[in-house]
């Protein structure tokens, strides 16, 4: 059963402001999605993308970012192939299993300038 959908679209350029100091990336990106974005080529567009599917997933989940949930606890992973995953950890993580989702759905897209995220949570 579909539990939420989220999307989110944001501009490139608004998000390498937040992600100009060390300071502003280790408050919204995990250290692996910063290690992973720092080896691309097109920086701004990754971490955009990984901003993007982070606040999609709050609005998927219905509240928004409030209470003990955090931005660097929602971690955006490829997997072998690719296609971007979502791992959450710490109280994020406690309080989405509270909610019973089993699964979570991401796609995430970008062009030079612009991102745009869709996460689907399920709930068994």
């Amino acid at each position: 059963m579909i539990f939420g959908i989220g999307t989110d679209i944001i501009e490139v350029q608004r998000v390498e402001k937040l992600v100009g100091s060390a300071a502003g990336r280790k408050r919204i990106f995990s250290e692996s999605e910063i290690a992973y974005c720092e080896s691309k080529k097109n920086k701004g567009e990754n971490y955009a993308a990984r901003y993007a599917a982070k606040e999609a997933f709050f609005k998927a989940f219905g509240t928004g970012w409030r209470g003990k949930m955090s931005f660097n606890e929602v971690i955006i992973k490829n997997n072998r192939l690719g296609k971007p995953d979502i791992e959450l950890i710490g109280d994020t993580l406690l309080t989405v299993q509270k909610k019973k989702i089993s699964k979570i759905h991401v796609s995430l897209t970008h062009l030079k300038d612009i991102v745009n995220a869709v996460v689907i949570l399920e709930k068994f």
